[in-house]
């Protein structure tokens, strides 16, 4: 049997929606995945922020990777990936998003910035009747790893085995990049969350 030639390559894409709220970090993961996009020479088109970005608001925004010409920004209804979420209520949100094989991964610690928020049981089961979901109180996770700040880091670790066009050592390397100027002991911090995000599946 001969591979037909026309077949021999695929292309390869991640479509992927980054939620949470103001100030948990969400945008730096999006950094740490568009810095892993460039350095392995990926396309790569991410739509503006939607919602508040100030701390306590909402924020969300369309991340698309492929190795072919990415033609929009944005992602329709019923293509995502994946849903990376800093908060599980906007997780919730975007669901309308997803495809069918879709997986969130997602804090299961709620961030409460509204009076009317639902109650955290009810969000948990909802997100529980849902396929692929992978939740983690990701807030404690980083403060056992001496790091409090690095939650966004624990949550991109976990979301990372779901990212099959790239392998978690990019990432890692990514991270590496963009923390540099900050010092190898942040770097260091920030790899050690990764890393634990990334174990957690295992």
């Amino acid at each position: 049997m001969y591979a037909n030639p026309q077949k021999t390559f695929q292309e390869m894409k991640t479509d992927i929606i980054l939620c949470g709220v103001g100030g948990q970090g969400i945008l730096s993961i999006a950094t740490v995945i568009g810095e892993a996009a460039t350095a392995a020479g990926l396309q790569l088109k991410q739509a503006e922020v939607h919602g508040m970005s100030q701390r306590g608001g909402d924020v969300q925004s369309d991340l698309r990777l492929s190795t072919e010409e990415i033609h929009s920004d944005l992602i329709p209804k019923g293509h995502a990936d994946l849903i990376i979420s800093m908060e599980p209520m906007e997780a919730l949100r975007y669901i309308p998003f997803l495809s069918p094989d879709g997986a969130i991964v997602t804090s299961s610690k709620p961030f409460v910035n509204i009076p009317n928020y639902p109650a955290e049981d009810a969000v948990i089961a909802e997100l529980e009747a849902l396929p692929h979901v992978l939740k983690y109180d990701i807030e404690s996770l980083a403060r056992e790893a001496g790091n409090p700040k690095g939650a966004n880091m624990v949550l991109l670790g976990m979301a990372a085995r779901f990212l099959g066009i790239f392998k978690p050592e990019q990432l890692r390397a990514a991270i590496g990049s963009i923390f540099a100027a900050k010092g190898d002991a942040i770097v260091e911090a920030n790899c050690k969350c990764f890393d634990l995000g990334y174990e957690l599946q295992q």
